[in-house]
């Protein structure tokens, strides 16, 4: 046809195509890792696939492609994840004073221009970033500091065109777009009828003899400036047969949706299609001394959304401008602003053999970009891994939190007290009781459908309770050395309880039988709600977060019995000042969550009308022990049965996030807490000063090394591809076997005096 180009641009990445035929998926080992070419425009030849990519084998049949019938998404038990080279990641643990004056300390050591200084250097990284504010007066407004420009500018963008580069051949291979039929990178001459306005519009993938047009996108988000070039090409008369198709590598944004199924429309039936290829992009890079990492005495920290993710909810929507000002053509992949960091859990720990660090995994809710939800990532991450560790320092006699308005001395052991997970669960406790108050409400909801049944039954008022929280059988899975916690729920006890302390609702007396059917109705009745609140209810993630990872760490001193890991030296040690009280809890003290509780205990947290002592009046409303905890076996047939997709997702997760194939609302993350030392090829670095370090901890020294990466564009950034309770001791873990990792003694009686509010009413109906 005269009207299609046998000719298009794109930056040449045969490097990369090639690791693609080959299959190359997970982190190439460092001789592995392809030379990187430079980033000058080439013009390529549209060229058919299988030979731009180097692939051979059998074309697929048309009918037989996944888009064949219409929209599609890639079956879960073919997840996968493959490799693009971005050596920059290597650099994603350097760091620079925010303070301008301390940062041009650093910054005006470098004389020359950035070129001059070699790949795989934080000169080199300090110098682009130099020349970034040089142009923009010595300011940093678009990105507002070095760290925010080093991921989305210095090392995500320049990633974006590898990647895409290496899903596109993915893409081909997977699918087998091969023989001679199949055309890559062929740019086709489309004229919109209605403005006559003539187009250039380059497709991944064309197919002359079936008719069909493919676009690839490594992510879940299109390229907006190829919308009018779309639209034309599905009403220009030329093509009126031809179908269009986008593969997409996650799951589309909602923006993305709306696009495609507005195409949809426009073309009318079946010309256009959606295939969702989920496949996860894993950087391959050789990690240095300035790699981000965890360490012995962290985990969960260094992962690449943990990192990015903003502190609130400002910094997040700023974020997110920047994202969309910097990608017009749809090439990044989900980063922090997909994942509701609130969920945040640890769900998987792997084998602790000493010297090689911890694998992890977290789970976390998936959204999309545009709901603001990506903040908060780094002071999750914090909360888990502090709690992780102090699980393991204290011995678990300590692990015990006690709200009675009796023992104001007896609130919670002094050590405990100075870290969040103790502040977490004291704080739970408080909220609990907080909610059987509402609870207890005799005028509406389940409140009013208890006094009802006391009204019936003609019992005259409640006896005081103590509620506390305790857990369910916890469901784990220890396989190939690693441990899954599959579920984790927690249970709501309450038994009779009095206290002296006086109740401003006075006493209630009851006959032995009247007491024992007030508690099973409060059991039937207001526990349950109490219960579901504990297992869903946003204000007690921190809660059900804390004990993940108490369920870890246990099982993690099971290990460390049988042989001496790297938390050796920390298991019992009874030091928690590496894990202490953080950010706007820094200043917190148990005596706070201790008075808030007497005052709603003595004052009561809302009134209403009711009978005392047969006249009219006002009635009013208002401990944890972390050392047992039940499990139940799981076994291998229910384990794969029911989560045989789970391995796969974690063992990806730990190099990437990626989306979970047994959950679609979830996605998994992690990392590896080996502590590098530096030793092995690491170059001497000039006699420049060390960066200042304004958060987290300083880089560990690691190997460094690798083949130099291409010079940045003059912005700094890469090139683009253009298109109350009783305290209990004990707490050991039972030894189940090594097939079935049982949490027996791991965790959660969150133990708790109820308020010991006494209800009064009238005799044939509430006041």
């Amino acid at each position: 046809m005269s009207s299609i180009s046998t000719r298009s641009t794109r930056r040449q990445h045969l490097w990369a195509r090639a690791a693609v035929a080959l299959a190359t998926v997970g982190i190439l080992s460092a001789s592995g890792l392809p030379q990187l070419q430079g980033t000058a425009e080439a013009a390529v030849k549209a060229m058919p696939c299988e030979q731009m990519f180097k692939l051979k084998g059998k074309p697929t049949d048309p009918g037989k492609l996944p888009w064949a019938k219409g929209d599609a998404v890639r079956p879960e038990t073919d997840w996968d994840s493959y490799g693009f080279p971005n050596q920059r990641q290597a650099m994603d643990g350097l760091t620079l004073p925010d303070d301008p004056a301390e940062r041009d300390k650093i910054l005006g050591k470098l004389t020359l221009p950035y070129k001059k200084y070699a790949e795989g250097t934080p000169e080199r990284v300090y110098a682009t970033y130099k020349d970034y504010l040089s142009r923009n007066g010595n300011t940093d407004a678009k990105y507002g500091g070095f760290g925010n420009w080093l991921n989305e500018a210095y090392i995500e963008v320049y990633g974006r065109n590898p990647r895409g580069e290496a899903f596109h051949g993915k893409v081909v291979k997977d699918l087998g777009l091969l023989g001679p039929d199949w055309i890559c990178e062929e740019t086709l001459d489309v004229t919109d009828p209605d403005t006559k306005t003539p187009y250039k519009r380059r497709f991944d993938a064309v197919n002359h003899k079936t008719k069909e047009v493919l676009e690839v996108k490594s992510g879940g988000n299109h390229d907006s400036s190829q919308a009018p070039k779309d639209r034309a090409f599905l009403k220009d008369p030329k093509y009126k047969e031809y179908k269009l198709r986008y593969a997409f590598g996650q799951p589309q944004s909602e923006d993305t949706a709306r696009y495609t199924n507005g195409l949809k429309k426009l073309g009318g039936q079946g010309r256009v299609a959606t295939y969702e290829h989920v496949s996860t992009p894993e950087a391959q890079f050789k990690p240095g001394k300035y790699t981000a990492q965890d360490t012995a005495r962290s985990i969960g920290r260094s992962a690449d959304v943990i990192r990015q993710s903003p502190p609130s909810p400002a910094d997040m929507a700023r974020q997110m401008e920047r994202v969309r000002a910097g990608d017009p053509t749809g090439l990044r992949v989900r980063g922090p602003g997909g994942v509701d960091f609130s969920t945040l859990e640890l769900r998987y720990v792997g084998k602790p053999v000493k010297g090689q660090g911890l694998n992890y995994s977290f789970s976390a809710n998936k959204v999309d970009e545009s709901a603001g939800l990506g903040y908060g990532g780094r002071q999750r991450a914090e909360l888990i891994s502090d709690s992780f560790f102090t699980w393991l320092a204290l011995t678990p006699d300590k692990f015990w939190v006690n709200l009675n308005p009796d023992e104001p001395n007896r609130v919670m052991d002094s050590t405990f007290g100075k870290t969040d997970a103790g502040r977490v669960l004291l704080q739970a406790d408080l909220e609990m009781k907080h909610d059987y108050a509402k609870d207890m409400d005799p005028r509406t909801g389940v409140g009013k459908q208890l006094f009802d049944k006391l009204a019936a039954e003609n019992i005259p008022c409640t006896h005081g309770v103590r509620n506390w929280i305790v857990p369910k059988p916890a469901e784990v899975r220890e396989q190939d050395g690693g441990l899954y916690i599959l579920d984790a729920p927690l249970k709501v006890n309450s038994v009779p309880q009095e206290v002296n302390t006086p109740s401003p609702n006075g006493q209630c007396n009851l006959t032995t039988a009247q007491h024992k059917r007030v508690q099973e109705l409060m059991d039937a009745i207001i526990v349950p709600d109490i219960e579901k609140k504990v297992n869903g209810d946003a204000k007690y993630a921190d809660l059900r977060t804390v004990y993940n990872a108490r369920v870890a760490a246990e099982w993690i001193r099971q290990q460390d019995a049988k042989s001496p890991t790297d938390y050796h030296a920390i298991i019992n040690g009874n030091k928690v000042t590496d894990w202490p009280l953080r950010g706007k809890n820094a200043s917190w003290t148990p005596k706070q969550t201790y008075d808030d509780y007497v005052k709603s205990f003595t004052q009561g947290d809302y009134s209403y009308p009711c009978e005392k002592a047969g006249r009219p009046g006002t009635c009013v409303m208002g401990g944890v022990d972390f050392s047992k905890s039940p499990k139940e076996n799981v076994s291998q047939a229910k384990f794969t049965a029911e989560h045989q997709h789970l391995p796969r997702t974690t063992d990806i997760s730990v190099r990437a996030m990626t989306d979970d194939a047994e959950n679609k609302a979830l996605l998994a993350l992690g990392g590896n807490t080996s502590a590098h030392t530096g030793t092995g090829d690491t170059p001497t670095p000039p006699a420049t000063p060390t960066p200042g370090h304004t958060g987290g901890p300083t880089p560990t020294p690691t190997h460094t090394g690798g083949p130099a990466t291409p010079a940045p564009a003059p912005s700094g950034q890469g090139g683009h591809r253009p298109t109350p309770g009783d305290q209990h001791a004990g707490g050991g873990l039972a030894n189940t076997g090594t097939q079935i990792a049982t949490i027996a003694g791991a965790a959660l009686a969150l133990v708790g005096l109820g308020a010991g509010l006494v209800w009064l009413r009238r005799r044939g109906g509430l006041g």
